[in-house]
């Protein structure tokens, strides 16, 4: 993604929130049951910016929802799954085509991790010169993997043209990606690739497809507020108001 526009104090407080000193690279914590988050980094601007994704420990392996933004932490990421829960990866999903969600789609497809995104997101990765998955998703789609089930949906256009949220019904945990933006954030980020008439339609749709979930994982900022959809909301209404007065 290109990235959202982050103060210096708000990247401090992000970092501050995920409870890691800046020399790492990559932090994992557990969030549910099977379930844990892992963050990366990358530099936007001169500044430090965090980027989260999440993966499920199945009794078929590991699932894993975005790669990792920094491209040295592919395979660290891989490793410190395997110590920790002695399984290997072996899906991987992405929820758009920016590089904070899809550069490590073809590092993992190689190695025999099976790599998916929507064939929308195919088809803006190729033309933005992203790297791409191996299969592809034409419509929303129900995967049972070992004991787990989750649905992979799209809600319609906001953050991006192809942006899709991942929503574990039985446990309500909503990933909903860099579409859904931080409960104390001032407004909604870059929105160089983004339908502002559309996104809280479209947030709107998460809210309806997603109730009452326990949590909600978003991309770039402190993931433990469980506010953020509904902030995320306001915003985009507001930036509605603002485009169509």
């Amino acid at each position: 993604m290109r990235i959202v526009l982050l103060t210096i104090a708000c990247i401090s407080c992000l970092a501050n929130a995920f409870g890691q000193p800046e020399k790492d690279k990559l932090a994992i914590a557990h969030l549910t049951g099977d379930f844990y988050i892992y963050t990366t980094y990358n530099t936007y601007e001169g500044t430090r910016v965090p980027a989260n994704g999440m993966y499920l420990v199945t009794n078929n392996g590991v699932v894993m929802f975005d790669t990792p933004w920094d491209t040295t932490q592919f395979q660290p990421l891989l490793d410190s799954i395997k110590r920790r829960h002695n399984k290997n990866v072996i899906m991987c999903f992405a929820t758009h085509w920016h590089s904070d969600k899809t550069a490590g789609l073809e590092y993992y497809r190689q190695i025999g991790i099976k790599t998916y995104t929507t064939s929308l997101t195919d088809e803006l990765s190729k033309k933005n010169n992203k790297k791409r998955a191996e299969f592809l998703m034409s419509q929303d789609t129900t995967f049972q993997v070992g004991q787990y089930s989750f649905e992979t949906y799209y809600p319609g256009q906001g953050h991006t043209e192809d942006n899709i949220i991942i929503w574990f019904k039985k446990e309500k945990i909503l990933y909903g990606g860099c579409l859904i933006k931080g409960a104390d954030a001032e407004d909604l980020g870059y929105l160089g690739d983004a339908n502002v008439t559309a996104y809280a339609s479209t947030l709107l749709n998460v809210q309806k497809k997603c109730p009452n979930p326990r949590f909600i994982i978003i991309a770039h900022s402190d993931w433990m507020n469980i506010n953020s959809l509904q902030h995320s909301i306001r915003l985009a209404k507001k930036l509605t108001k603002k485009e169509n007065p």
